[in-house]
């Protein structure tokens, strides 16, 4: 079955060229040109994933994504011609899954919409990880903390579920983004800092002071047992 995607973006021409050449590949693209009608479609319908533009007609990328997480964890892989590194670390913050600077190459937009796709897919017979008062269900893709189902994005939930699989094992930035994303993290991509935060801030008694994830400083990260 083909993927369902909402595009929201107010750019008429690589609106038109996502439609068709992803429609191409597989992928349903419909699309909404502002943030306030993004909204409405994604809580009207029943998307596999959204493409956000950072910069939209009435609101901000980053109030829609916003709006979206208070009641849907859809994945979510945001655009922008700001190539500004705080906007990356404002969108994976907010919740985004991951993020693509204007212009792009569709087949890096594809690859990484297929990355996320998969990390929202759901696994099967996969069980649970316990820990204490932890618990990751691999089936149903959430992680419980003394029975509450704490909030994390697609791609965060993939991170902790690598870690807690390696479970007193330091992984490098590098092994961890590679075993989530299937491919080696460029240099200098601090984003896992950033999805690591908001998983102590979901996981943790007191995040600035973490007991079950912990930084190696120069080594990486473990998840303690």
């Amino acid at each position: 079955m083909a993927e369902r995607v909402l595009l929201v973006d107010d750019d008429d021409r690589l609106a038109n060229m996502l439609v068709t050449w992803l429609g191409q590949r597989g992928v349903v693209v419909e699309r909404a040109p502002d943030g306030r009608s993004g909204i409405a479609r994604i809580k009207a319908g029943n998307f596999d994933a959204v493409l956000l533009d950072v910069m939209l007609p009435d609101m901000e990328g980053f109030e829609v994504l916003r709006q979206l997480r208070a009641h849907s964890a859809v994945p979510v892989l945001m655009l922008t011609a700001r190539g500004d590194e705080l906007d990356r670390i404002v969108g994976l913050e907010l919740g985004a899954d991951d993020y693509l600077p204007k212009p792009f190459n569709p087949r890096e937009l594809l690859a990484r919409l297929r990355a996320v796709l998969r990390r929202g897919a759901p696994t099967t017979s996969a069980g649970a990880l316990r820990f204490d008062d932890i618990e990751i269900d691999r089936d149903a893709r959430l992680v419980r903390l003394r029975g509450d189902v704490r909030a994390l994005t697609g791609h965060q939930y993939e991170i902790l579920r690598v870690l807690a699989e390696n479970a007193g094992k330091v992984l490098s930035r590098a092994q961890l983004m590679e075993k989530v994303r299937g491919q080696e993290l460029e240099a200098f991509d601090r984003s896992i800092d950033v999805h690591i935060s908001r998983i102590r801030a979901a996981i943790e008694d007191d995040p600035k002071s973490p007991r079950r994830i912990l930084t190696l400083r120069g080594a990486g990260y473990i998840f303690t047992r």
